[in-house]
């Protein structure tokens, strides 16, 4: 952001980061050596430095070092560790490179790359040295390096235009402005030619021709000032960070901001670049606009690769690349982006249309510099197609002319013949619409065509309406004669009349069309959205995302995403699927597989959250193009995108669209695992939680007992001669109680363990629930005798089918809760009554019995209702309470599930206290029935 609106008092909280930011980083530092032209001596004050960074004790290797054959350089080369460079076959030679890996093994402190903006050979992982200097950077090695300035890409039209020689092997501006020290080396243009004819920088045969065209004085000062700026534009840029991270005061910019116009010409590269030194100069920042106007819906390939070459230009030297669609004048499209961005400087390339073409569709740099008030327009030639500047051997695809449409016939026959049909229905209705109607029918059928097919064919059916209006309505008809002056000016007229018509029908069509594309894009956008919301597992959401990518783009998709292990057998993969690798997961066609190339660039894409293979700076060997998905928490996948064809797969806009549908697929994904952590973690916490519980109940509940059991077996064996009789007896009678209280507790244990294993199978045979209901109340004697037990049990219950040992239990378990909960004195009572019908046949059997089991103590609250058959939960009591496990009415109502019925439990309405309720169904009268 710009210094505008902030207090200058204050430091600058982005400078301050970025100070704090290279304080804690662990990335290396870059230091390059800079120089005007070959032979200034970089090379050998790089070999300087590190030579007395050696002698000073820090650990210092060469990765690569190109001499020339220069003896002072190759002296300096004594003493140093060198790694040996890789052998790299190619067309039956054997080119040396940079060993990278072995450079990343050896892990030096700091390493001495030479030529910053060599060519790496072919199948190298980086197309570019400086591809080699970012990973060793990354990796936490420090890297001295050498680069002359006809290799800066900014500057490269500004250098061809000195020279007449365009350098091939350019280093975008973000690497140089990445680098921590840049150094001017500087030699006066007459010591640099003395030294060429010295034989000093090239051998005599080649100085000499160099001598004639590229080291001429005049070349080598042009240089030598461009090495120097460009350096004291990052003198100027650490001075202004510098005092704005400690609150200097000092003559702020404004905040400038510059706009570039892009189009389908061929110099729009030329205006990017100049753009681009225009914002430097400024420190400000800049973007490239493509409006897509009318004229672009009929644009043949070649020059629609011309926009895309010259915004992904934009995008590599640092800047913002836009694409808007634009209405009937290009020019206010433009002034509204501007005024909206703010923008202080406006870039256009001067105008080459005839001025006929100005005529018909206006003049997109007249009518800005009329409009753009207090904007400055910068009206710029631009450089000629860089595939024909001289000296240049290489042409880039966006250049390149491309085989010309074949012309299609068939929309200009259908334009006459709806002249033809709009001529007949003039000529049909001409008794009762009169002649001067009959140019109305004409324009109907031009406006048709210019809608329908364009401005090409509706032209055609101007000219042919123009000629049928004249030979058939103007006298003398049936001739191309106009015989009356006042004719000549109703022919030009409707001719005038039908030409801006058809302009206007077509501009209006190709905006349509756009808007519709537009239109249908965010449609599916939407739709895309929707999709997504609606998928819950992670496998739908990566088929809808590599389908959905496969059908907007017109590509080949496949997904990758870390595998925790191994998939099923099946599963789409083509890779060693180990824990932490990457592997394919989804894909649009599904039998896609993944070579060696293509699975390396992809975990080097996911490694360094940057694009690899095909088309990118890095491994572009790779058959797909791999692409990181992110999100807020870091990189959470891979998209590896493939087509056929050459050339770069996506052009700005389709990676723009690519991008949208990247980040909704990234952020649904996220959220399938976020939802799944959220899972885990509340499985975590319920386990934690019910260990705790299970621990608590161990080392109190369970221990109690046993401590009681202890204490009165000791005294027994201690004291038993001079203990009297009752004595002996109480102390026994603890031992038996306190026994049958720990198995109770060890039983629920052992029966909520085979409950929750699904180990429980009811055994159900007929049993007399007032049977069940006497031996519970007898084991559990002791534990009722402070308590008043009422039986209320009506006298035509039927036998029901239970498992009588799980029933005892779980009457057991509901009187043990009763009397745990009710005080002394106090009454509980087990009511049983039938319900429903008595004689009604069935299968299920008629009506059902209700046992339950009431007590007089405080009853549950309202919230604990249900929580109470939780496992290990214990509602709120009292010190007097006794300990237990909360174990009992979880136990209980499984046991009861077990057996077909349904245990409920609840407050009573007559007193306070709590009612646990039982309902089991009465069997039918079957044979088996009638047998028992």
């Amino acid at each position: 952001m710009s210094g505008t609106g902030r207090d200058p008092n204050r430091p600058s909280p982005d400078a301050l980061l970025e100070a704090a930011r290279r304080e804690a980083r662990t990335r290396g530092r870059l230091k390059v050596f800079l120089g005007a032209a070959p032979g200034v001596g970089k090379t050998y004050e790089m070999l300087t430095i590190g030579r007395a960074r050696l002698q000073a004790g820090i650990d210092v290797v060469v990765g690569v070092v190109e001499t020339h054959g220069r003896a002072e350089t190759q002296a300096l080369l004594d003493g140093f560790e060198t790694i040996p460079r890789r052998a790299v076959p190619y067309h039956g030679t054997v080119l040396e490179e940079m060993d990278l890996d072995a450079l990343l093994a050896r892990r030096p402190a700091l390493a001495l790359v030479d030529e910053l903006a060599h060519t790496n050979a072919p199948g190298s992982r980086h197309p570019k040295r400086y591809g080699d200097v970012e990973e060793l950077l990354d990796a936490g090695i420090d890297v001295l390096t050498t680069l002359n300035i006809q290799h800066v890409e900014s500057l490269n039209d500004v250098v061809a235009s000195i020279t007449r020689i365009r350098v091939r092997e350019t280093v975008p501006d973000g690497v140089l402005d990445r680098a921590d020290d840049i150094e001017v080396v500087d030699l006066n243009p007459d010591d640099l030619i003395e030294r060429l004819k010295a034989g000093k920088v090239y051998l005599p045969s080649h100085a000499e021709r160099a001598l004639k065209h590229y080291f001429s004085r005049g070349n080598l000062t042009a240089l030598r000032e461009l090495a120097l700026r460009r350096t004291a534009d990052r003198v100027d840029d650490e001075l202004l960070s510098h005092m704005r991270a400690n609150a200097i005061a000092g003559p702020w910019a404004a905040g400038e901001r510059v706009l570039v116009c892009v189009s389908d010409d061929p110099r729009s590269a030329g205006l990017v670049r100049y753009a681009k030194r225009l914002a430097d100069r400024l420190h400000a920042p800049w973007t490239a606009l493509c409006i897509e106007g009318p004229r672009m819906v009929g644009l043949n390939e070649a020059a629609r690769d011309r926009i895309a070459e010259a915004l992904r230009l934009a995008d590599r030297l640092g800047g913002d690349a836009v694409t808007l669609p634009g209405g009937r004048r290009i020019a206010d499209d433009i002034l509204a982006y501007a005024r909206s961005d703010n923008v202080n400087h406006i870039v256009v390339g001067k105008a080459s249309r005839s001025w006929l073409f100005e005529l018909v569709n206006g003049s997109v740099v007249h009518d800005l510099v009329r409009r753009s008030g207090s904007i400055g327009v910068h009206v710029v030639p631009g450089d000629a197609a860089p595939g024909r500047m001289p000296g240049e051997t290489r042409t880039p695809r966006a250049a390149r002319a491309a085989p010309p449409r074949p012309f299609d016939a068939w929309p200009y026959a259908l334009a006459l013949a709806s002249i033809a049909a709009g001529l007949g229905a003039a000529l049909l209705a001409q008794p009762y619409a009169g002649v001067e109607n009959a140019d109305l029918f004409l324009l109907t059928a031009v406006v048709a065509v210019a809608v329908r097919w364009g401005l090409g064919p509706s032209l055609a059916a101007v000219g042919a309406s123009s000629l049928a209006y004249n030979f058939f309505f103007l006298p003398p008809v049936y001739t191309f004669t106009i015989a009356d002056p006042t004719n000549v000016a109703a022919f030009l007229l409707f001719t005038l009349v039908a030409v801006l018509v058809s302009n206007l029908a077509a501009r209006a069509r190709s905006v349509a069309v756009v808007s519709q594309g537009r239109a249908r894009a965010t449609e599916r956008l939407y739709g895309f959205s929707r999709k997504l919301a609606g998928c819950g597992t992670l496998d739908d959401v990566l088929w809808a995302t590599s389908a959905q990518i496969a059908a907007m783009l017109k590509v080949r998709v496949v997904l990758l995403l870390t595998e925790p292990s191994p998939p099923e057998p099946g599963a789409l993969n083509a890779g060693t699927l180990n824990a932490g690798t990457l592997a394919v997961r989804a894909g649009y066609p599904p039998e896609d597989r993944l070579d060696e190339a293509d699975l390396g660039a992809a975990r080097w894409a996911f490694d360094n959250a940057r694009p690899a293979g095909r088309g990118a700076d890095t491994l572009p060997g790779a058959r797909r193009l791999f692409l990181p998905m992110r999100t807020g928490r870091g990189i959470v996948g891979v998209i590896g995108l493939d087509a056929d064809g050459t050339g770069p797969l996506l052009s700005p806009e389709d990676r723009r669209l690519f991008d949208a549908l990247a980040d909704m697929a990234a952020l649904a994904i996220e959220r399938v695992r976020l939802v799944e952590d959220l899972d885990r973690a509340e499985r975590a916490a319920e386990t934690d939680r019910l260990r705790q519980a299970l621990l608590t109940s161990i080392s109190h509940d369970l221990r109690t007992p046993l401590a009681s059991v202890l204490g009165a077996a000791t005294t027994l064996r201690d004291l038993d001669a001079a203990l009297p009789r009752e004595a002996k007896a109480d102390l026994l009678a603890t031992i038996i109680a306190e026994s049958e209280r720990l198995n109770r507790f060890i039983v629920n244990l052992l029966d909520m363990t085979r409950l929750e294993a699904g180990a429980v199978a009811a055994n159900l045979t007929p049993q007399d629930v007032g049977e069940a209901v006497d031996t519970a109340l007898r084991r559990l004697g002791p534990i009722l005798a402070g308590h008043r037990v009422v039986l209320d049990l009506a006298a035509d219950l039927p036998p029901l089918r239970l498992d009588p040992v799980l029933f005892e239990q779980v009457l057991v378990n509901l009187l043990d809760n009763a009397a745990k909960y009710a005080p002394e004195g106090s009454t509980v009572t087990v009511r049983g009554r039938r319900e429903g019908g008595r004689s009604e046949p069935g299968p299920v059997g008629p009506g059902r019995v209700r046992l339950a089991v009431l007590d007089e103590g405080d009853g549950l609250p309202e919230t604990d209702v249900e929580r109470v058959f939780d496992k290990f939960y214990r509602a709120a009591k009292g010190d007097s309470v006794r300990a237990g496990t909360g174990l009992g009415l979880a136990i209980a109502r499984g046991f009861v599930e077990a057996m077909g019925g349904t245990l409920t439990a609840g407050n009573r309405g007559d007193r306070p206290g709590a009612a646990f309720t039982i309902l089991l169904p009465v069997p039918g009268r079957g044979r088996a029935d009638i047998a028992a």
